[in-house]
């Protein structure tokens, strides 16, 4: 008897115990305790039961009343006790319909997802595969993958299905498992979630060139360790510079790179104050002569960056130092400046043309970055991610896009097949996207215009020609042009900015980004038309070009001065053109080197039997404050083939429709919808 009451405060002592209590009871033990503490009674009570017979009556009832009081009070203890120990079933029905490690948000009966009909399915659904498997190893087959996802519920099943075909040696199974994932738009977070940690590198990347992509289908970029509030990360860049190689670049931007390591910021704004000119884009430094603000410093250097990208072992070199991890944080933290973020994510497009740094990319966060650019209202911003995405994407893309040259449509994957090339090329002063916007509203004198400006185009060979004409591949080059050498910027050759230079040095762009290799339609502006009409030549002469003048459908030119301009006759009263740039001076009135790619080209343009349409403009263009004039005359647009149709705008506005039914927009239309018949069927 005392042993037995021993046994009970002891497990007694237990179930009361606090949570510090670490001992492991397990349910056997338990279990066994309570048998062995019943025979332990019923012993007992055989044992009274014979004393009974000699005992007097008394102390048979008081030793009764003892014992069953005992059995009571124990049995109210082994109750509590097992209260007290319970396990929380809930709980444990919890973490089995957790996915992955998100919990998913379901019901916890039972009853409501393990019924009889549930039960019978997942039999069945075992049986057949089992025979399945079997089938297949017996004959030797491939193993349908419908049966070998695990046994979850219907939209379980489809989420895993989907993630295994998408990794995939089938390419149309592969591109097809993706395309479903983007279509899912009815998933919980959970869902979402488990694709963006289990889906590999090439799915992540279709998705994020996938339109109307949920966001959620990406994991955010690593977290970067924490830094002081203080600290100049344009130090951090300049150290990215030193530890790059200063050769292979051409000399404007050594000099501009050597300029940014040597000197500090106080000493290069009290020596260049005003526009430091880098490939091209002003840098507007302040005026004063005191420190520099460090996002302009940030800015000087990425684009210094920008040119070392363009060079393949400088990639290697950045991403070995850590560059991606940089730029991340500097493009979190500049999240206010669209220049700086489109210069990083420029840079990335750039690294994105080596196939061995796709996965450096890839895990240092950039995919869902770029995603969410794509996103962007603003062309710019968006048209850099499309490159940037497209260079990553080896699944879909064969060609490869060199910085400057960007595919306006189509920007996603598409299962739409591309017929024929559009090719934009802007001139002087312009711009691959702000050259080809829709002409710009005048608020006090077109109030009608005012009512559609919803429908405004940042870039309507984007908007307009892509959905009129959907077939097409339609892409924009940029190149750098000037004006003026007015306060030289950095000691750089003069042939860099010749027609000739940036005809040899487009072709090789054009020629990786697949140009050539479909049905092709050029459309230039001003100085651009030369530009085409140079690499066109220059292509006729090199058999590995020849592709491109083959394919070439047809020209559209839009105020060229096939015969000179008369812009760098006013240098000297304009204060824009103190000193005539080497572009402006190829545009002299009458140049030799004009006539003679003029005959050149017309020499073998006739051959094969181009079809052209010219625009010219008849109102003037004012230069500053100082000078109207016809940039291009009527006579000088004149090509010798093809027609010529005179629009009343500017030189400027004459690549800028008013609307889309206008007749500068809708004759462009047609022209390439009459060349491209075949192609585009109707």
């Amino acid at each position: 008897m005392s042993v037995a009451a021993y046994c009970i405060f002891c497990y007694r002592q237990i179930g009361t115990s606090g949570p510090a209590t670490k001992t492991h009871l397990p349910w056997n033990d338990i279990s066994n305790f309570c048998r062995t503490f019943q025979r332990i009674y019923i012993l007992l009570y055989v044992f009274i039961c014979i004393e009974e017979i000699s005992m007097p009556r008394k102390i048979a009832k008081l030793t009764g009343s003892l014992i069953l009081g005992g059995f009571v009070f124990i049995t109210y203890e082994v109750l509590s006790l097992k209260k007290l120990l319970q396990i929380d079933t809930q709980a444990i029905h919890q973490e089995k319909l957790k996915s992955y490690v998100y919990i998913r948000t379901a019901s916890l009966n039972p009853s409501e997802y393990q019924g009889i009909t549930y039960q019978a399915r997942k039999e069945i659904h075992k049986a057949v595969r089992k025979i399945l498997e079997t089938e297949a190893k017996i004959f030797r087959r491939p193993f349908n993958e419908q049966f070998s996802t695990f046994d979850g519920e219907d939209h379980e099943c489809a989420l895993w299905l989907l993630l295994k075909r998408s990794q995939s040696e089938d390419k149309e199974v592969r591109l097809q498992a993706v395309q479903d994932l983007a279509n899912n738009s009815h998933w919980h977070d959970y869902q979402y979630g488990t694709v963006a940690q289990t889906c590999d590198q090439r799915t992540a990347i279709g998705l994020a060139r996938s339109k109307d992509i949920d966001l959620r289908f990406f994991l955010p970029p690593p977290p970067l360790p924490k830094i002081k509030n203080d600290y100049p990360i344009e130090d951090e860049l300049r150290l990215l510079l030193v530890s790059l190689p200063q050769t292979g670049l051409d000399p404007c931007v050594q000099y501009f790179t050597s300029l940014a390591l040597r000197e500090s910021s106080q000493t290069l704004a009290a020596q260049r104050g005003g526009l430091w000119c880098f490939g091209g884009n002003g840098l507007p430094y302040c005026e004063t002569l005191s420190k520099i603000p460090s996002e302009t410093v940030e800015l000087f250097c990425l684009q210094a960056l920008v040119q070392h990208s363009k060079v393949s072992s400088h990639c290697d070199k950045i991403e070995a130092k850590g560059g991606l991890q940089l730029l991340q944080r500097i493009y979190q933290l500049r999240k206010d400046s669209a220049k700086i973020q489109r210069n990083i994510i420029r840079i990335i497009g750039n690294m994105a043309l080596d196939e061995r740094l796709h996965s450096s990319i890839v895990h240092a966060g950039w995919v869902s970055v770029l995603a969410e650019v794509m996103k962007s209202p603003h062309i710019i911003q968006s048209s850099h991610a499309s490159r940037a995405l497209a260079n990553l994407d080896r699944d879909t893309v064969k060609e490869k896009y060199p910085d400057g040259v960007y595919v306006l449509h189509p920007q996603y994957r598409s299962s739409q097949p591309i017929r024929a090339d559009i090719l934009f090329v802007h001139g002087l002063l312009g711009a691959a996207f702000k050259t080809w916007r829709q002409q710009d509203i005048d608020r006090r004198l077109d109030k009608k215009a005012l009512e559609g400006e919803e429908d405004y185009s940042q870039c309507w060979p984007k908007t307009w020609l892509a959905s009129d004409c959907p077939a097409l591949r339609i892409i924009s080059v940029e190149y750098d042009t000037h004006l003026s050498d007015w306060k030289a910027k950095c000691p750089v050759e003069a042939h860099r900015k010749s027609i000739a230079y940036r005809s040899n040095e487009l072709l090789d762009k054009l020629r990786a980004a697949g140009i050539g290799d479909r049905p092709l339609v050029w459309v230039s502006h001003s100085m651009g038309g030369l530009l085409v009409k140079k690499m066109l030549v220059d292509a006729s002469k090199n058999p590995e070009m020849d592709k491109i003048v083959n394919n070439t459908r047809g020209i559209i030119f839009y105020s060229v001065p096939h015969h000179g301009s008369q812009l760098a006759e006013y240098s000297i009263n304009a204060r824009y053109l103190l000193f005539p740039s080497v572009e402006v001076k190829e545009l002299s009135k009458d140049s030799p080197a004009l006539k003679e790619l003029n005959d050149d080209f017309l020499s073998f343009a006739k051959d094969k039997k181009f079809s052209v349409l010219s625009f010219a403009e008849t109102l003037p263009t004012h230069i500053g404050s100082m000078i109207k004039l016809h940039v291009v005359p009527l006579e000088s647009a004149e090509l010798g083939i093809g027609d010529l149709i005179p629009v009343d705008v500017n030189h400027l506005n004459i690549c800028k429709p008013k609307k889309k039914d206008a007749f500068l927009y809708q004759r462009t239309l047609k022209f390439i919808q009459d060349v491209l018949a075949r192609e585009l069927g109707d």
